[in-house]
């Protein structure tokens, strides 16, 4: 071999960036899409003369079109190359962006809403499946926690320029971008994700058989209940700004990012908490998350002090890695399925925070009231999780 050559392990090791890197494009796409709204909703509250609880419920459906695409999706998909189903995952993510970006009325906007959050959760659990099977087994957290790094990477960049994209030309022109990114994904995961034709395909019955496992249903309720707090209060970040740090809508953009940074931030940490702590890391980042949701309540009366509050709550995505992981060693024998539910289960939380944050304002406890209610979430999260390491399997 020449001293000039690249050696084998050097080779694998940039196939496997860039096939990392791949996916994490389509992370951004997907972290982009779902999150834009929030940081929108005063604009689009405006346009469709909805009120912001209102807007609320659009984010809502795209939740819950994450929560019937994730399983249903996995399913449908167990016999395709898990290469092909990444593909025709982010063309169907393209396709429900850009027919939001077209939406007539309110009613159109939550039904591609809908329609957007199908694959989203389908993708995420086929590209970790990808992602851990590339590396050491003592590496897969941190192997998942870098495709999800582009989510993380959406709400420190694709999120605050999609809002001031959508302040400046309208909020529909944020989801013309978040289609053209999905596209470019394709681009990118049929040129580096290679096609294992050898691959085992999965069997949806056995998939199916893993959710008779308790340890299952339990890891799906921590992920659930105890990150509904994050999207409680990240909802409603922007009214929150506006109304009760006083700020100008120019500011949204920084809180936006401020999330961002917590948030790549907190991505990395779970991921080497899980490969050294195991399952108690769930339970470290629990009680985190407790302390820094009730934080916020007392930190959105001033700006600088309400961006480091929403950064610190950013910080709770670190939940993300280690139950995906964690979901994946449960049910081995449908690791497709149990990852893909995992992010079901997430954006399970995000209609339950947007929704419980939204009866709480709209009963006149104030904006600030997102925060305790989150904290809430989270102590009850913490509570399933105590119940799961006393359980047979739950160490």
């Amino acid at each position: 071999m020449s001293i000039h050559e690249p050696s084998p392990l050097a080779q694998a090791n940039t196939s496997v960036g860039k096939m990392e890197a791949a996916m994490a494009l389509g992370s951004f796409a997907i972290g982009t899409g779902e999150f834009a709204i929030m940081g929108l909703m005063p604009d689009i509250a405006s346009n469709l003369q909805l009120s912001e609880p209102q807007v609320g419920h659009a984010i809502s459906a795209y939740a819950l079109g994450v929560v019937v695409g994730a399983p249903a999706l996995a399913i449908l998909g167990a016999k395709l190359l898990r290469k092909h189903m990444l593909l025709l995952l982010m063309a169907l993510y393209a396709l429900g962006n850009l027919a939001t970006a077209f939406a007539p009325s309110f009613s159109g906007l939550v039904a591609f809403r809908f329609i957007s959050g199908l694959p989203h959760g389908a993708y995420f659990g086929i590209a970790a499946v990808v992602a851990s099977s590339m590396v050491p087994s003592n590496q897969r957290a941190g192997a998942v926690a870098r495709v999800m790094m582009g989510l993380t990477l959406a709400m420190l960049l694709g999120n605050p320029v999609a809002t001031v994209l959508g302040q400046l030309f309208g909020w529909r022109s944020a989801f013309v971008l978040v289609g053209l990114i999905a596209l470019a994904t394709i681009a990118l995961v049929w040129r580096f994700v290679p096609q294992r034709d050898d691959e085992a395909r999965s069997d949806p019955r056995k998939e199916l058989q893993a959710f008779r496992l308790p340890q299952v249903w339990m890891a799906l309720a921590i992920a659930s209940i105890g990150f509904a707090g994050m999207f409680c209060v990240f909802s409603y970040l922007a009214p929150t700004m506006l109304e009760v740090t006083k700020v100008t809508p120019q500011w949204i953009p920084f809180g936006l990012a401020a999330f961002g940074v917590g948030g790549i931030v907190g991505n990395v940490v779970g991921g080497k908490l899980f490969d050294r702590l195991g399952f108690r890391a769930v339970g470290l980042v629990l009680m985190w998350s407790t302390v820094v949701l009730v934080f916020f309540t007392f930190a959105a009366s001033s700006l600088w002090t309400i961006l480091l509050g929403i950064g610190l709550v950013g910080t709770m995505i670190a939940l993300a890695a280690p139950l995906q992981i964690r979901l994946m060693d449960i049910a081995h024998e449908a690791p497709s399925l149990a990852a893909a539910s995992n992010h079901a289960a997430f954006n399970l939380a995000n209609a339950l925070g947007p929704l419980f944050g939204g009866m709480a304002i709209s009963a006149g406890l104030g904006w600030t009231s997102t925060g305790y209610i989150g904290a809430a979430a989270a102590l009850v999260g913490l509570g399933v999780y105590l119940v799961a390491r006393r359980m047979k399997g739950g160490a």
